[in-house]
């Protein structure tokens, strides 16, 4: 089976509104990576529309050219009952959104990864998501959208890596203990 990997910027607070982090080069750099290992990413409409600003963007910074060319060749798989793709690399998943993505971890392939905030709480409460990574910024909010908020049951986590940025930002690697389908240690 396809492993499926969920990464996400957030504030210390626990914060995960897009506009809330301090991204930098080195952490752009961090992203690109991640969408560049992954055969497809997976997006629910929300996190997709924000994700098209990468595809027509003009007059960036040098430094964050490299994470708009990992994104605009990324195979991209669009969770949405309102839009349809209109190219750039994206195929709809129609149907259920949790069985959906379990038919296509099915798939023969390489690792998918996730991005967003509702449609990965779906998936976890799934027991869908092999690995969580958190590029934790050292920020507090005081606002959210939350991490996880409405979870419909706790998830243990084992810690499996941290990479850390200069700018004092974490990327912390956790895989599931035991998965909510009852299977154990990953």
């Amino acid at each position: 089976m396809r492993p499926l990997r969920y990464s996400i910027n957030v504030s210390l607070d626990g914060c995960v509104d897009h506009m809330a982090g301090n991204p930098d080069e080195e952490t752009h750099h961090h992203a690109a990576q991640t969408i560049a290992s992954a055969d497809a990413i997976i997006l629910g409409c929300t996190t997709y529309e924000l994700m098209e600003f990468w595809r027509t963007a003009e007059d960036l910074p040098p430094w964050m050219r490299p994470f708009q060319e990992t994104m605009n060749a990324a195979k991209k798989y669009l969770v949405s009952s309102t839009r349809e793709p209109d190219g750039w690399n994206t195929e709809a998943l129609t149907g259920d959104p949790v069985e959906a993505v379990r038919r296509l971890k099915e798939q023969p392939g390489g690792a998918l990864y996730v991005g967003g905030v509702t449609l990965p709480r779906a998936l976890a409460d799934a027991g869908l998501i092999d690995e969580y990574e958190f590029v934790v910024y050292p920020t507090l909010v005081g606002h959210g959208p939350w991490l996880f908020e409405g979870l419909a049951e706790p998830l243990n986590l084992r810690h499996v890596g941290t990479t850390e940025f200069a700018s004092g930002a974490r990327a912390e690697r956790y895989v599931p203990v035991i998965k909510n389908s009852g299977s154990h240690s990953v």
